[in-house]
């Protein structure tokens, strides 16, 4: 289309503009294309170039360069050190002649400073030496703005509002044209090197560097930087020599590098950006670098080609004799190519690098599905971690995951999994192959996955699936965290769990999750089955205990009467725990202890706990549950000592249970329980029983003289004399030391009884009364401590009662002094005023506000004051 037969013409330049395509040509033409895309079923783009028109322009020179300027319609064209304006439609040069002379090559500034629409600014290298020039073009005319002196000749430039970007002879440097400062970046040889100068965003460029041996012996160093995340020039030291760094480099404004670089053929003759990407053109091929990670992604071969140019979007490469359109797959495509690849690192740094060119909503959308695919792909190569951080990050509908696994999801859900899918496996069979232990870690996987999200937002609306799904994983592998499910807040549909958990023959758990539906009596039925042995349960060896507690906390009383007797009769003192153990107001509300001791008739040692609980637990003042407990206690203390002469244990716990109930209550039927002791050897529990009666004498002699038991003597002198007064205490040990000292009395063990009486209770007689029935044979030296004990008991008492005097006598003078300190003051009355000192209520204020009963108030005719007032 170029050519016809004139095999000398060849491509000097390119400039696409929407849909304009311009090609400049040695012969001094320029070409007009309009490029119509089209997308094939398949879903390939083409296009199609249909030709405009040409315009010779007349200098038989080669059309160096060209740049579209499309809001003002106008093509700037290189040709013979000039820059022409011309139509873009027509190609003719507008009719002021308006042009820029002295130009070797020309860049357009892409981030304009001057704020007007209708202007570009272009930045020219000049024919002067070491000369850059800036230039206002508009639509009919230019205007020169700044002129710039270079350290050296330069050879490409780039421009970003007020800084350039210059490839000098033996450097790139950046430089501030409206302040003047400069900042070296890298040294480079522009004869051995064609120089690249790009510019690919806001305020940074993308240089070609320097090649040869020293990357190899630079880069890591480089990529150590990289890695501290460093802002560093690519200028480095390595031992101690001066090395630069080859390649594409990316250099800011500032003279730093915010990417690490990208390593293209040293023979690289053109760069073009397409985000991601950079594309690069040498002698033999086109190759594809990404910018996020480095890594070169693509080669395609192509000889010839000298021309390599981004516009809006497109990459334009070219030959000589042709033009051609590299055309990217769309960012979703190469992800998902990638993914498909299993290349899940690369996705993922590829769909962060993909944020700036999508809308965020669309972005969000398409950045989860992308997190979850990887998810999965990281799944299935048992990288559970990596996975469950994707999922997480991508945040999965987690009933994707359970659909998985088979059987998991309850039958009632209505689940349909994404489409396009999410991968590529009809269920976990097919993704481990058959093979049991993958099997294995990818349910553990899932167990301990489902436990960390049920809590969690992600469970909301999906928390029946969840633990469906969990509890079926915990029955299948007998996991022990099957009951703390169970046990506490859950989801889990009954019918699905249910039939899941007898078929793994997990009836304890299912009476769990019976119980927690509100099911108590098919949960009791199970158990007591697995108790009774019936069915097979060993997830608790004290199941029978547990239904026990169960019982003792159950509100319904139905289920507690149907199942007391089985209870009892598996074991009746921890049986009679479901009335013992209830909480006290459902006791006093709901169960008559009357109706309890009935039932509990055929299960004495039950009934004993039962009436244990109400006297001495609960105190309930009733003389029969007191007189009943005491006489089960005789009544099993006899028949026990009836089967065996020795006092066994049990016998000696009976008796020391009875005796403690003797002493400390008063409410049971002393005479009654008296009447069941005659005959038998309840000696002690006798004395207590005459002792409750006020009969002390008859409880000493059983002490004394029957039992022989001084000890206990003394010690039922000190316990029936709690809470009485000293005469009283004092009258029991008198009685005492009379039963020791019984005229005709000459055992010995008595006397000396008597003796330690009286030296180890001295403070509890009356010292005269003692010495009056003491014998006379007795010495002062038997009864020394007796006597010592009371003098000084007589002086402590004499003193103490003295003190006592005196403090009362000290109250009586606080008191008067207060009574003095409630006088009024003196109140001046008189005839011709009118006093009403009281209130409604007819109390009189008096001072400090203290009111007294209102009384009869005199007043002297000549209204002298009044002293000494009563009211």
């Amino acid at each position: 289309m170029l050519m016809g037969d004139k095999n000398y013409i060849n491509i000097e330049c390119i400039e696409c503009c929407g849909k304009n395509l311009y090609i400049g040509t040695n012969d001094c033409f320029i070409y007009h294309f309009m490029l119509d895309e089209k997308v094939s079923t398949a879903g390939k783009i083409t296009f199609a170039a249909t030709k405009q028109l040409h315009k010779y322009l007349g200098l038989k020179k080669p059309v160096s360069e060209l740049k579209a300027a499309s809001a003002l319609t106008r093509l700037l064209v290189l040709c013979d050190n000039t820059i022409t304006l011309v139509n873009m439609i027509n190609l003719e040069p507008v009719p002021t002649g308006a042009r820029i002379k002295g130009a070797v090559t020309f860049t357009l500034n892409e981030n304009p400073v001057s704020g007007d629409p209708f202007c570009v600014e272009v930045c020219i290298i000049s024919v002067k030496r070491r000369t850059i020039q800036m230039f206002m073009v508009f639509e009919d005319r230019v205007q020169i703005v700044k002129e710039v002196f270079t350290p050296e000749q330069p050879c490409a430039v780039a421009v970003d509002g007020y800084y350039l970007c210059l490839a000098l002879t033996t450097q790139y440097i950046i430089l501030n044209y409206n302040t003047g400062v400069s900042q070296d970046l890298f040294p480079y040889c522009s004869d051995e090197k064609r120089p690249i100068v790009k510019r690919i965003g806001r305020q940074e460029f993308l240089l070609a560097g320097p090649g040869g041996l020293e990357l190899r012996l630079i880069l890591p160093a480089v990529k150590w930087l990289t890695a501290a995340k460093d802002q560093f020039s690519w200028a480095c030291l390595f031992n101690g020599m001066r090395i630069l760094i080859l390649t594409g480099m990316f250099a800011t404004v500032d003279g730093i590098s915010q990417r690490a670089p990208v390593h293209w053929s040293e023979n690289v003759i053109g760069a073009a950006l397409c985000f991601p990407y950079v594309v690069a053109l040498d002698d033999e091929f086109i190759t594809v670098h990404s910018m996020l990670d480095q890594q070169q992604k693509q080669t395609l071969p192509f000889k010839e080609g000298h021309i390599l140019q981004d516009f809006e979007g497109k990459v334009i490469v070219a030959t000589n004799k042709g033009v051609y359109i590299l055309v990217p797959l769309p960012l979703e495509k190469q992800i998902q190519d990638l993914l498909a690849s299993h290349r899940v690192e690369e996705a993922l740094v590829l769909a962060k690098g993909a944020r700036r060119n999508i809308p965020k909503e669309k972005f969000q959308v398409m950045y989860k599905r992308i997190l979850q695919q990887a998810g999965f792909i990281q799944f299935a190569q048992l990288q559970f971690l990596e996975a469950k951080e994707l999922f997480r990050s991508g945040q999965l509908d987690v009933r994707e995951l359970i659909s998985l696994y088979p059987f998991l999801l309850p039958t009632s859900s209505s689940f349909i999994r994404s489409h396009p899918p999410l991968h590529e496996y009809a269920d976990l069979n097919q993704l481990t192959q058959g093979d049991q232990e993958k099997m294995t870690k990818c349910k553990r996987f899932l167990m301990s996955y489902l436990n960390e999200v049920r809590s969690t937002e992600v469970a909301n609306g999906y928390k029946e699936d969840i633990d469906t799904a969990l509890l079926k994983l915990y029955a299948e592998a007998n996991h022990e965290s099957l009951l703390d499910l169970l046990v506490s807040e859950n989801f889990c549909l009954l019918t699905d769990s249910a039939a899941w958990l007898e078929k793994h023959k997990k009836y304890f758990a299912l009476g769990l999750l019976y119980h927690y539906n509100g099911q108590d009596a098919a949960a009791l039925q199970l158990w007591v089955k697995i108790v009774d042995g019936d069915i097979e349960d060993s997830t608790r060896s004290d199941l029978y205990e547990y239904i026990v507690d169960f019982l003792t906390f159950c509100s319904d009383q139905d289920l507690v009467w149907k199942y007391y007797e089985w209870i009892l009769q598996k074991n009746e003192e921890v049986g009679v725990q479901i009335f013992t153990k209830r909480p006290l107001e459902e006791q006093e509300k709901n169960f008559n202890p009357d109706d309890i001791i009935s039932c509990l008739n055929k299960y004495p040692k039950a009934r004993v706990k039962y009436l244990e609980h109400l006297v001495l637990e609960r105190k309930i003042e009733k003389e029969k549950y007191h007189t009943h407990l005491a006489v089960l206690y005789l009544e099993a203390i006899t028949q026990l000592k009836s089967e065996t002469t020795d006092n066994c244990t049990e016998t000696t716990e009976l008796l020391l249970k009875l005796r403690s109930l003797l002493q400390k209550s008063d409410l049971y039927r002393i005479r009654f329980i008296l009447d069941k002791i005659q005959g038998t050897d309840l000696h002690m529990e006798s004395a207590i029983l005459y002792g409750k009666l006020e009969e002390h004498e008859k409880a000493l002699h059983i002490l004394v003289h029957e039992l022989k038991d001084f000890h206990a003597a003394e010690e039922y002198c000190i316990w029936n004399s709690e809470n009485r007064d000293v005469q009283y205490r004092q009258r029991l040990f008198h009685m005492l030391l009379s039963v020791y000292l019984t005229p005709g009395t000459s055992d010995c063990a008595l006397v000396m009884a008597a003796v330690d009486l009286l030296n180890n209770h001295a403070a509890e007689f009356d010292a005269g009364l003692v010495l009056q029935v003491v014998p006379d044979s007795w010495s002062v030296q038997l009864l020394s401590p007796f006597l010592a004990g009371a003098v000084r008991q007589s002086i402590h008492t004499k003193r103490m009662t003295q003190v006592a005097l005196n403090l009362a006598q000290a109250e009586n003078l606080i008191y008067k002094h207060e009574k003095v300190k409630q006088r009024g003051t003196p109140i001046l009355l008189s005839d011709k005023k009118i006093y009403k000192p009281w209130n409604g209520n007819g109390q009189v204020k008096g001072k400090g506000s203290v009111l007294v009963n209102r009384g009869l108030i005199r007043v002297t005719d000549t209204g002298d004051q009044v002293k000494g007032l009563d009211y």
